[in-house]
């Protein structure tokens, strides 16, 4: 069984913390990898730093750039994710990426060595859903899943074809616009969940905007996870170099919210 599913059989809200690969560094990655679990991750978002990631906001954009400029490569965020499983077994990986870097390798070599080193599912944000055939049959083949993206704008008829064929979870993306902290919960999110659970079975996982533990736990009422990211980025990039601290706590701040 994918371990995405096995998590979603224990009835547990989930924690999904995203980060990006190579930010601050390599080996930082892997310890904020070991610091996430530690403190309550579920589910883990590990993002492939890409030059030009459109949905996302300055502060995911920043670590994406910085990543780059000490020269992550794709070699490494595979070597990443192996060391990650050799440490975890169980826990799983989601690899959050856009389009270009997946072509540049070659989607059978992509998914394949994605599932070789470890990982679970693919989040690939800027495919459109007319276009992920090429995806589906490899991610199929290797027991992988490729998460579905639902917008506040996806219309009922939209919803339902993306949803029909999904696997994993569904990531609710809670307002219009990219990544980013926001300091209120976007109005009517529970209604916008509950409408989209309507349409599946999967688990429904919210983000975009979530910033504290409160927020957290006003989401996890009605959505089965909660998807941070940015907060947790500029966590790590407003304390370097000793950020680890500030990191731990607002880790298990949002984990003891979300569980709660």
């Amino acid at each position: 069984m994918n371990r995405i599913d096995a998590f979603f059989t224990q009835g547990k809200k989930a924690f999904v913390p995203y980060i990006t690969a190579g930010f601050p560094n390599v080996e930082a990655t892997l310890e904020n990898l070991k610091i996430l679990v530690e403190n309550g991750a579920d589910i883990i978002e590990l993002g492939l730093p890409f030059s030009d990631p459109t949905a996302d906001g300055p502060v995911i954009q920043t670590s994406s750039f910085k990543a780059l400029e000490a020269g992550f490569k794709i070699d490494m965020y595979f070597d990443l994710i192996k060391q990650f499983r050799e440490l975890y077994p169980e826990v799983p990986v989601v690899c959050f990426t856009y389009f270009n870097p997946v072509f540049h390798i070659g989607v059978d070599s992509f998914v394949k060595r994605l599932a070789e080193a470890g990982g679970d599912a693919m989040l690939v944000v800027d495919l459109p859903f007319e276009e992920q055939s090429e995806l589906e049959l490899p991610l199929e083949k290797e027991g992988l899943h490729l998460i579905p993206l639902i917008a506040p704008t996806t219309g009922n008829d939209r919803k339902e074809k993306v949803l029909k064929e999904a696997g994993g979870f569904v990531y609710q993306i809670a307002l219009k616009g990219v990544t980013g902290m926001r300091e209120t919960v976007a109005e009517g999110v529970s209604e916008m969940v509950q409408e989209t659970q309507t349409y599946t079975k999967l688990p429904v996982c919210l983000g975009f905007g979530v910033s504290s533990g409160d927020q957290a736990a006003a989401i996890a009422d009605t959505a089965d996870g909660v998807v941070v990211g940015s907060a947790l980025v500029n966590c790590i990039d407003v304390n370097l170099p000793n950020y680890q601290d500030k990191f731990t706590s607002l880790v298990k701040e949002l984990a003891e919210a979300i569980h709660a």
